[in-house]
């Protein structure tokens, strides 16, 4: 059989960039972040599809037989009707929220897969592991570059109120454009620590490892999460901006402290 291991990592990792550039595009009316993230859907569909005519031509087997397989050809129709979506009625926040659903379903699929085929699954699984602490890392050097614009902010804020430090100014940078890039970088890094969740709960199961729900990394990392979703809410809906947004945010960040550096030490499987 010809080894497709590859192929599975590529899509799982393309589906998830597409996601997060539909939320950008669903957080921030960013029609580039919607653009790129149909393009990176597009690619997904590409590689669903040869995946689904190797399987029929060259394996003679229509990939519905098994739970797995129907998961797959699932996943491949919620990706064909999200594209068709996209381009024929642009429904944007319809096309977001069918591909976080198609995208959970691409993630039960890898799960089901890994439970079924051995030593290629402990493969999967240990590949799922190295995704979920990568993506975990980056939503936590954005989250920390966020809290860094947040400070500036915040201490910007105070030289002009006290009419002083004048010359700090130019070198702390424009209190919109440090407001809005510390918003940016959350909108990113809150979908990536998302689905970095996603994928560890997955990786718990499939492995073997003792998980709980009730341990206290676990329970951290919903917290962070729910924080970081508070903040969009408010930031979104409510219009927090400028210091009372950039003290929420800071807050926020040092929650996400405690929990990377002694939530995890008190973990039972995290290290």
């Amino acid at each position: 059989m010809l080894e497709l291991k590859w192929l599975y990592e590529l899509i799982l990792i393309i589906y998830a960039a597409s996601v997060m550039g539909y939320f950008i595009d669903f957080v921030q009316h960013n029609r580039r972040a919607n653009n790129i993230a149909f393009w990176l859907l597009s690619l997904v569909w590409m590689l669903q599809t040869f995946f689904l005519l190797y399987q029929i031509f060259a394996e003679m087997n229509f990939p519905v037989v098994n739970v797995y397989d129907g998961l797959y050809f699932y996943a491949w129709i919620l990706v064909t009707f999200s594209l068709l979506i996209n381009r024929f009625f642009k429904i944007d926040f319809l096309v977001f929220f069918t591909n976080l659903f198609g995208f959970l379903i691409m993630v039960l699929h890898i799960t089901a897969k890994a439970d079924n085929k051995g030593l290629e699954g402990v493969q999967l699984v240990s590949e799922i592991l190295i995704t979920h602490i990568t993506l975990a890392l980056i939503s936590y050097g954005l989250f920390t570059v966020s809290f860094v614009f947040s400070l500036m902010y915040l201490l910007q804020h105070r030289l002009l109120k006290k009419k002083k430090g004048y010359k700090w100014l130019k070198r702390l940078g424009d209190l919109n454009r440090l407001d809005s890039l510390s918003f940016m970088l959350i909108t990113i890094a809150t979908p990536a620590l998302l689905l970095s969740v996603i994928l560890g709960v997955v990786w718990a199961y499939t492995s073997g490892a003792e998980f709980y729900w009730y341990d206290i990394k676990t329970v951290g990392s919903f917290v962070v999460l729910v924080v970081y979703f508070i903040y969009l809410f408010l930031r979104i809906v409510k219009n927090y901006q400028g210091r009372s947004i950039s003290l929420y945010n800071t807050a926020a960040f040092l929650f996400l402290l405690v929990n990377f550096l002694l939530f995890g030490t008190l973990s039972s499987f995290h290290f």
